[in-house]
């Protein structure tokens, strides 16, 4: 017999130490008397057995160990005491196994990890004996004794039992390494280098015992676990997956410091602030393809004041707003809070939302106009069926049900109805975020953007990109590669990278002045393009003469106090409409917005006549650089 067979043997009758924790469900006090029970049964089984082999070796012949294994019924006082304590022995270690394996198939079919295949095994009898997971485990037993060799099955069951302790082991250093408060052994001894041990040594047992039967269990734990992870119902217990991520997100948070910030690495971290996402969900799915595997959240204010409340009203809307975001598979984070105006509680979104160099860099509001509100809950199919994410019997492991989420997020605003945030706010909340050196875009039209959900089967070569890097309210202006036009160009790439955007066609508009530029437009076009191959953006340049759009802007006096001509912002608007109807969405220049409040409105005003019934436009102002060209 070699070291590995007599291992495989001996180990099976080390097996029942884990009888206690199989059975921890019929236990008075688990977190008691395992950890007792299991060192006892430790101690006790290791004392008997080096007694055993200590006597037996001095009082016994080397030749007759090794010529008769039944030598314990020659020496003993009555040869048939051995043959009761095998039968005794054997029939105590079956029914441990058999009640132990028993409770824990009734606890998976309990949890409905492996569905219809183990759903009798819930089955109990009146005293709570799971009768049926009895049976189970009987018939499985019986198909493995049919290999008919002792050593065959014992090596088996060992790789089993020693892969089962792996994980046990691979389990605590997980909560070791995670730092989980609740998790404190009673063992003094214990640590994560014995944790470590544990593993490696239960590793290469399994492939010194047998490396075929090694390679099958490791193979079939795996495809077990990919089973779970795919088909079974989430459920409520603790995730050791979560307490690791929590510790690793900590530390890399920590190393993320925002002094070591790159112009080369800079990515859109984004903050979509949304009043009702029945009205918002098509541009929440599309700044989700804009946000580059940077940081997205999504932001709700909540009018009220906490002294006037008996308790936070915030904190049970959370579940709400994940569940939502799980409904639209968007990867994004959710930030509520509660504020006497949308303002402030806006400014306080933009100060405290995210970590360390996780913060937002922009920030996204839907557009101040007189639309008609679109109800996406309606429009979409997906918020018509049974279930919210796919939870079983029309519930949502991990949120709400459909009609709880239908019935928190109230209808879309009647177009007659009066609005919550007058013009003088929204245009604050603008100068608030540009005096923060955020970044800030307003989307309009987003309710006709096609082809941004998750099972969307719009093509994206059919689309087009439209970039006016121009700022088209400031005629003077020939500046295209100030910071704003530059972000306008580095945003409207980043949405072509994007994978629903892949294939889409970049265009950027030039606005030129034929008459009066002398011809020197044409060195402006190849000074952009050269900028373009440095930038490496691959787009089609369009010259747009603008000659008779600014013949018609304000007198300079009346330039001065910030107003244009209608007739000026009706001829923007038709040259936009001329040459970019065709665009899936728009990039436009979005001017600074005015520093006296009473111009809000005239400002408000301006942008909505550039923009009207101009489709999916995203007016863009940046204040932060994004290129670099420099090796």
């Amino acid at each position: 017999m070699s070291f590995a067979t007599v291992f495989a043997v001996l180990f099976t009758s080390c097996t029942g130490i884990m009888a206690g924790a199989n059975m921890s469900g019929d236990l008075k006090t688990p977190s008691i008397s395992i950890p007792k029970g299991t060192i006892v049964a430790v101690l006790y089984t290791f004392i008997i057995y080096i007694l055993l082999f200590l006597l037996v070796g001095a009082t016994c012949e080397r030749t007759l160990l090794t010529e008769d294994y039944g030598f314990l019924q020659r020496i003993n006082l009555w040869s048939p005491f051995v043959t009761i304590g095998i039968y005794c022995s054997s029939l105590s270690a079956a029914m441990c196994a058999m009640i132990g394996a028993s409770r824990i198939l009734h606890a998976l079919a309990l949890d409905q990890l492996f569905g219809l295949p183990l759903a009798p095994a819930a089955i109990t009898s009146r005293s709570g004996n799971p009768w049926v997971a009895v049976l189970y485990t009987w018939g499985l037993a019986q198909c493995v004794v049919f290999a008919g060799q002792l050593n065959a099955i014992a090596s088996l069951v060992t790789v089993f039992y020693l892969l089962a302790y792996a994980a046990v082991d691979l389990a605590c250093l997980a909560l070791e390494w995670a730092s989980a408060p609740n998790f404190r052994p009673t063992f003094q001894f214990f640590s994560w280098h014995t944790c470590l041990l544990g593993i490696l040594s239960c590793l290469v047992m399994m492939f010194v015992i047998n490396p075929v039967y090694s390679s099958g269990s490791i193979v079939l734990l795996l495809l077990l676990l990919l089973f779970l992870h795919y088909r079974s119902p989430t459920s409520s217990w603790g995730y050791i997956s979560q307490a690791l991520i929590f510790h690793q997100v900590r530390k890399y948070l920590l190393m993320l410091d925002v002094r070591k910030d790159h112009v080369k690495f800079w990515r859109p971290q984004v903050l979509l602030m949304v009043a009702n996402p029945r009205s918002s969900c098509q541009l929440i799915l599309f700044v989700n393809q804009l946000k580059k595997g940077g940081l997205f959240v999504l932001g709700h204010v909540q009018l009220g004041d906490l002294d006037a409340l008996p308790s936070d009203p915030i904190q049970p809307q959370y579940n709400f707003w994940l569940s939502l975001v799980d409904k639209l598979g968007v990867k994004a984070f959710v930030d509520l809070t509660l504020s006497p105006s949308v303002r402030q509680g806006t400014q306080h979104l933009l100060r405290i939302t995210g970590l360390g160099g996780m913060k937002p860099n922009m920030l996204v509001l839907g557009f101040y106009d007189s639309c008609t509100p679109e109800d996406f809950f309606l429009q979409d199919k997906a918020f018509c069926d049974a279930a919210v994410g796919g939870g079983t019997e029309g519930e949502y492991n991990f949120g709400v049900d459909l009609p709880s989420l239908q019935a928190h997020f109230p209808p879309v605003r009647h177009v007659e109805s009066p609005r919550w945030l007058p013009p003088e706010e929204y245009v604050g909340m603008i100068s608030d975020a540009i005096k923060m050196n955020k970044n800030v875009c307003l989307a309009r039209y987003f309710f006709q953007l096609e082809g941004e959900g998750k099972n969307s089967k719009v093509d994206g070569s059919e689309r087009t990109i439209d970039v006016w890097p121009l700022n088209l309210l400031q005629p003077g202006s020939r500046d295209y590669q100030d910071v704003c036009s530059l972000f306008l160009l580095q945003m409207a790439c980043v949405l072509n990278m994007s994978n629903k955007w892949r294939h889409a066609r970049m265009r950027i508009f030039l606005n030129v002045e034929t008459k009066s530029d002398d011809q020197g437009w044409v060195a402006d076009e190849e000074t952009f393009r050269e900028l373009l191959r440095k930038l490496r953006i691959r787009a089609s340049i369009k010259i747009v003469p603008w000659d008779s759009v600014v013949q018609r802007r304000a007198p300079p006096d009346d330039e001065s106090k910030g107003a244009l001509s209608q007739h000026f912002l009706s001829a923007v608007n038709s040259m936009l409409m001329e040459h970019s109807s065709p665009a899936a969405v728009r990039f436009l220049y979005l001017p600074r917005p005015p520093t006296q409040q009473s111009q809000s409105q005239q400002y408000l005003a301006q942008v909505d006549a550039v923009t009207n019934n101009l489709g999916p436009t995203l007016l863009i102002h940046g204040v932060t650089p994004v290129t670099y060209t420099d090796l």
